[in-house]
């Protein structure tokens, strides 16, 4: 295994930002590995190195991506690609995870123990602080704590039965006004239902939409979130 990719997991790197910005510097590829080896003590990385991190034929290690964010006088989240993950975010926002855990006012080990696997389990006062270090955004926020596929189901189940029922856990789960959860439900509800009519009518068959009500519940939650945005424009 390369060297660089032994040193720990990837985060979603950005190779064609880093070119753009080692360019827009006037730097080539070697005054780059000189400022990783004697600023960053990043020994074994070579000109080749960072040629290949930009051609996309490595990534580099978090570690390795904030001295590079340095060495380009960037921040981390410049040499990003989409943060999907809590660790994705937190190394977009240049913190350590020591930063994080105290921000919010957990243990250490505990924050740790919810960044590698994925699920959030802090408080009500915990979570609106983690949205608020890493500027999370609301979809961001549900991603990132593992709570999408909880959101699935509430959403599949609203917009097949009685969606009035599905309003509070849906506002308990998701921070949005009720106004708007109702909106969107009774949308959703409605379109879901339209699909299903037209599946019955020789028009919807012969139009392919036969399969039509299984894809709107298998993107529901995609539906959701446009129907988010749109609504509050």
């Amino acid at each position: 295994m390369h060297q660089s990719q032994a040193a720990g997991a990837t985060p979603p790197f950005n190779n064609l930002a880093a070119r753009r910005l080692r360019e827009a510097l006037g730097m080539a590829h070697g005054h780059v590995a000189y400022s990783l080896r004697a600023s960053y003590g990043l020994s074994y990385v070579t000109p080749d190195t960072v040629a290949d991190w930009e051609r996309g034929r490595s990534v580099p290690t978090s570690a390795e991506l904030t001295a590079l964010a340095g060495a380009l006088w960037c921040g981390p989240g410049e040499l990003l690609g989409a943060a999907t993950t809590l660790r994705e975010h937190r190394i977009s926002c240049g913190l350590a995870t020591q930063d994080v855990a105290r921000e919010v006012g957990l243990e250490h080990d505990a924050y740790l123990r919810m960044e590698e696997s994925g699920r959030w389990r802090g408080n009500e006062r915990q979570s609106a602080a983690l949205a608020e270090v890493l500027a999370l955004g609301v979809r961001d926020f549900i991603t990132v704590t593992g709570r999408e596929e909880k959101l699935a189901d509430l959403l599949r189940s609203a917009v097949t039965a009685r969606w009035e029922g599905y309003v509070r856990p849906v506002t308990k789960l998701v921070p949005l006004p009720k106004a708007t959860v109702e909106a969107v439900l009774d949308g959703l509800h409605g379109e879901y239902h339209a699909r299903m009519v037209a599946t019955l009518s020789w028009s919807g068959m012969e139009a392919g939409d036969e399969n039509s009500g299984r894809d709107f519940l298998d993107r529901i939650v995609q539906e959701f979130w446009s129907a988010v945005r749109d609504r509050e424009g």
